[in-house]
């Protein structure tokens, strides 16, 4: 059977075979890297800059002259008037199309026209062209955000909607409008507001606000204490100041009020209280002394079962003053460090090998390196690699060692003083170019096969390629 040989593409510029390693695709045709170029000025193209039409490769600027609209604005410039008619380019003149209109409720509320996907916007289902989704009144641009639907079917933006559609009345649209200005601006659409007087409607004893005891809608609905209030009544009782979920405080009367009433009323007293750092409170104590809530600072009043409660004290934790550690629960009175007892959170805290917690300056004094350089007082450190130790014998070095441990010197390697290759833990201090002793971090350490860690120089040297140009610089032969 003859060999047949497998058919290539042709190049459409030069008609010759087009073999993998130089063709440039475009408009699925296939062009050699010398072809790929503008077939009017022969600049030279890429995939970012070149327009296919009918196997003739143009740049952007070439083909808008060819086969780009004409007339005013086109061309020259924004401006120009272009007397080019591209009779000397063999371009017909193709008259512009007449989009057609749509069946009724079909197309564009606005204009009529068939809407596609790629220029559609929705309101209450009906999709609007881009240019065509603008305010009735003010023809401003809208989008999803800015937009508001009329009761005549029509699109709105905010400021001209609230005039025609919105509540009249002290307080609505810029303050008091006039009975004129008010019947020539208001829709007869816009919702008519009344004085609304919550007592009219009672509701059943101890189901309504219990403010007025009148029925609560869902649209005037404030919870507190899983009671329905009317957002008119939802006032602090003394000071009548308005309340939100935020600052209303739920008393022991069943009632509500501001956080500086509460404090006066129902909160602590005595000397540093109530009414400013150093300052002796007298008042109230007498009245209603029974009722107002006692909170008792020993935290081992409590007791927990044996490994339950907090690790310092011993007493039963609660929620409400949970601090974790390593699993444990802690007081938030009893969670500062065991050495200067500062209080501590959870970015502070310090985990020790004793099962305590520390913060940081007094983990590392009892947990962490030993030596010139290390501590909280002005060492002279050494830049040499003389200075690097080779053996933890000459460091006072807490714990034992391990198989677990640091591969330089074998002793346990603690969080605080961390460091991670491949496949190992070290410490800080041994944490060095073992040819050079220059210290590493994460950024110039290199794992060697001999498991061992190297800085960039010395693991070229040791394990990088060898000959001339490697090693020493280009043009240097090494027998290394």
């Amino acid at each position: 059977m003859p060999f047949v040989p497998v058919e290539t593409p042709k190049c459409p510029a030069c008609g010759k075979s087009v073999y993998a390693a130089e063709e440039r695709v475009a408009g699925g045709y296939k062009f050699h890297k010398t072809c790929f170029k503008c077939s009017m000025c022969n600049k030279a193209l890429d995939s970012t800059n070149c327009t296919e039409h009918e196997k003739e490769l143009f740049c952007k600027n070439c083909h808008g002259r060819k086969y780009g609209p004409k007339g005013y604005g086109f061309g020259g410039g924004a401006g120009c008037l272009s007397m080019d008619t591209g009779s000397h380019l063999n371009r017909d003149f193709v008259p512009p199309k007449i989009p057609p209109k749509a069946p009724d409720g079909e197309g564009c509320p606005r204009c009529g026209i068939y809407v596609y996907a790629a220029e559609q916007m929705l309101a209450r289902g009906k999709g609007y062209h881009r240019r065509c989704f603008k305010c009735v009144q003010c023809n401003k641009t809208l989008d999803s955000t800015l937009h508001c639907d009329g009761p005549d079917k029509d699109i709105y933006c905010r400021g001209c909607y609230a005039p025609k559609f919105g509540t009249r009345g002290y307080g609505q649209l810029n303050g008091l409008m006039s009975d004129i200005q008010d019947c020539e601006r208001q829709s007869e659409m816009a919702p008519k507001t009344a004085a609304i007087n919550v007592e009219q409607i009672q509701a059943p004893l101890g189901e309504g606000c219990p403010r007025c005891g009148g029925v609560v809608f869902a649209a005037e609905q404030v919870l507190s204490k899983g009671r329905p209030w009317h957002r008119k009544c939802f006032k602090c009782r003394d000071c009548t100041k308005t309340l939100d979920s935020i600052i209303a405080c739920d008393g022991p009367d069943n009632d509500v009020y501001c956080k500086t009433c509460y404090g006066k009323k129902w909160g602590p007293h005595g000397y540093g209280f109530a009414c400013g750092y150093g300052f002796l409170q007298t008042d109230g104590i007498s009245e209603g002394v029974s009722q107002r809530p006692f909170v008792c600072p020993d935290t081992t009043s409590i007791k927990a079962p044996e490994g339950e409660g907090c690790p310092r004290c011993g007493g039963a934790v609660f929620a409400a003053e949970l601090q974790l550690s390593k699993g444990k629960m802690w007081h938030r009175q009893c969670f500062s460090c065991a050495r200067c007892h500062r209080p501590l959170d959870s970015v502070l805290a310090c985990d020790g090998p004793d099962d305590n917690i520390y913060c940081k300056l007094c983990y590392a004094k009892l947990y962490g390196p030993k030596g010139v350089g290390y501590g909280h007082t002005p060492a002279l450190v050494s830049t040499s690699y003389e200075y690097t130790p080779t053996s933890w014998g000459q460091l006072n070095r807490c714990g034992g060692q391990s198989e677990d441990g640091c591969p330089r010197c074998g002793y346990i390697v603690f969080a605080a003083e961390q460091m991670k290759s491949k496949n190992s833990i070290w410490h800080k201090l041994c944490f060095y170019c073992s040819g050079c002793r220059k210290y590493l971090d994460s950024t110039n350490l290199n794992d060697g096969p001999d498991g061992n860690i190297y800085c960039r120089s010395c693991y070229g040297k040791n394990y990088g390629p060898k000959g001339v140009g490697y090693g020493i610089g280009a043009g240097t032969l090494t027998m290394a």
